[in-house]
């Protein structure tokens, strides 16, 4: 295990082995100049969609499919990924990144659009996982819609919640993780955990 830094992160990324597919996927988000999820977080997705036996995924920010194929890899034989991203170009990588990695393609359904015009249009209380990697700003937002779209021991996600611990950044976006993170942490109806892989996996189960 060569090559990495000796930060948590590191080890965990050094950890997740990943297969010419995956890296492949991450050449493409490359080249697109998309920064997908790090292989610690891509492992870790997949383990929490393994253990909650998921059937039903919901994803924001498609990218070019590499947290998706880790959630596929996770879920359920029958399972399908529902995957949202403005940008229907990456759409088109993350389908060819899926068929590479052998699932047929009534295993996802890409939804082109803004996530907050898309998420409204899904049923209420049917998904046991919701994933947010999307636009920081609109991080409360998807936590609301998370909520009404997840059954009692659903899970959400979020990606990127590591700089609401820079005390001495005071940028629109770290204000926003920093509001995600308090309200997620003070919310009732959740019990909530902060991993410190990638930029940081916020996840919380909804009671």
């Amino acid at each position: 295990m060569t090559g990495y830094g000796q930060s948590d992160a590191g080890l965990a990324d050094a950890y997740a082995a990943e297969d010419d597919v995956l890296e492949h996927a991450r050449a493409q988000s490359e080249l697109a100049t998309v920064r997908p999820v790090s292989p610690g977080s891509g492992a870790a997705l997949q383990l929490l969609a393994a253990a909650l036996d998921a059937k039903a995924v919901v994803e924001i920010g498609t990218g070019a499919g590499v947290s998706g194929i880790c959630l596929l890899r996770g879920m359920r034989a029958d399972g399908v990924l529902t995957t949202v991203d403005v940008q229907p170009g990456l759409q088109r990588l993350a389908r060819e990144a899926f068929a590479a990695a052998g699932f047929q393609p009534g295993r996802s359904r890409c939804i082109p659009g803004a996530a907050l015009e898309v998420l409204p249009r899904l049923a209420d209380g049917q998904y046991d996982l919701v994933f947010c990697d999307g636009d920081p700003a609109e991080s409360p937002a998807y936590l609301a819609e998370s909520l009404r779209l997840l059954r009692p021991g659903g899970m959400v996600c979020f990606e990127g919640a590591l700089s609401a611990l820079d005390a001495a950044a005071h940028e629109a976006l770290t204000l926003a993780a920093r509001t995600l993170v308090s309200t997620v942490r003070e919310h009732p109806g959740l019990l909530s955990v902060l991993l410190p892989i990638g930029d940081g996996l916020l996840c919380a189960v909804r009671r």
